[in-house]
């Protein structure tokens, strides 16, 4: 499809970001917002894990270009692009949490409404490690957030957007005190935090 310009574009990050790569998503998108500036017409948002609640942004989007961990079945780490018709199956193909669960159910009920975006673009991450509440992401995942914004730049100058090194001030991203930074650097040693349970109740465990 030749390029033009959409004249409402949302950048939408979804995900937990307390399940370590789970944040890859929200992770991108608060990269994008520190690092870039964006026009008025590009809304920048983390969803989080908020399925339903998403569908106004995505309904009055033009074209939407999507960060998320997604499993793909390859290396940990790996970038993989898809677009258009092929974004929801690539949501549903093999749910992670329920926040893919809820995000299809969106993407679904925009078609069904016959207000789907014109464009729409998701840049996903093979994640590594899920089962580590409380983490952030692994150094596989994290490495990818720059060719990530490198693809997602990308994306939005074919549909027309222009993007200059800046910044993005928006309300619309995680509250500072889980941004990234602050998340991971604040997080206790396995010395302070028991990561298993208490050890005091495992079987055999000390009295």
């Amino acid at each position: 499809m030749p390029a033009a310009r959409m004249d409402s574009v949302l950048v939408l990050g979804i995900g937990n970001v307390l399940w370590a790569d789970e944040g890859f998503g929200p992770r991108c998108v608060e990269a994008l917002a520190a690092s870039h500036a964006l026009p008025p017409s590009v809304r920048l948002l983390d969803g989080g894990t908020q399925g339903l609640y998403l569908l106004p942004f995505i309904e009055a989007a033009d074209a939407l270009l999507i960060f998320d961990a997604v499993d793909y079945g390859l290396a940990p780490g790996t970038l993989k692009i898809v677009r258009d018709d092929e974004v929801p199956a690539f949501m549903g193909a093999k749910k992670m949490s329920l926040h893919q669960t809820g995000f299809q159910d969106v993407l679904a009920t925009a078609a069904f409404k016959g207000c789907s975006p014109a464009r729409m673009t998701l840049i996903g991450c093979q994640p590594e490690e899920l089962e580590d509440y409380g983490g952030g992401l692994r150094d596989s995942v994290a490495a990818q957030i720059a060719p990530a914004l490198t693809a997602g730049i990308a994306e939005l100058a074919a549909w027309g957007i222009e993007v200059r090194p800046g910044r993005t001030e928006t309300g619309d991203l995680a509250d500072p005190s889980i941004r990234r930074g602050a998340y991971e650097s604040g997080r206790p040693s396995d010395e302070v935090a028991c990561r298993l349970g208490d050890a005091r109740f495992f079987p055999g465990g000390s009295d």
